[in-house]
């Protein structure tokens, strides 16, 4: 069985970006800003936070089902989302419908960067507005 898919949406990353994700949330974890931490610890480079990654994935369900309450949001950070020095990353998420009969929506996210599933078993449960 085919599950009714979401449109594709897509965020790009900046260094600027992780700069400001952490500023407000109280991570000044380096391997997210400087290179030379990133890679002394066998990172690729700089790494996006995990959870601005997941965050980027909650617009995405925010934004297709507006006014929604969002029951349970969650994931595991499976692989790092490395986020070049000039210009930026592109981090798609996409969605997949599964139906529920008890009033709540589920939506299966796939999120990726450069090809590569970067959240593993990344899943909303939704109650839409209006519904009980």
């Amino acid at each position: 069985m085919t599950l009714p898919t979401l449109a594709t949406q897509t965020f790009t990353i900046t260094r600027a970006d992780l700069v400001r994700y952490a500023a407000a949330s109280g991570d000044h974890n380096p391997i997210h800003q400087d290179e030379s931490v990133a890679t002394s610890v066998g990172l690729p480079g700089v790494i996006a936070h995990g959870m601005y990654t997941m965050a980027l994935a909650a617009r995405a369900v925010q934004a297709w089902y507006p006014g929604a309450e969002v029951v349970s949001f969650g994931c595991k950070f499976t692989n790092p989302v490395v986020v070049p020095a000039e210009g930026g990353v592109e981090l798609e998420v996409a969605g997949e419908v599964k139906p529920s009969g008890d009033g709540l929506t589920t939506v299966v996210l796939t999120v990726t960067c450069e090809g590569q599933k970067v959240l593993g078993m990344p899943r909303a449960v939704l109650r839409e507005a209006g519904r009980a």
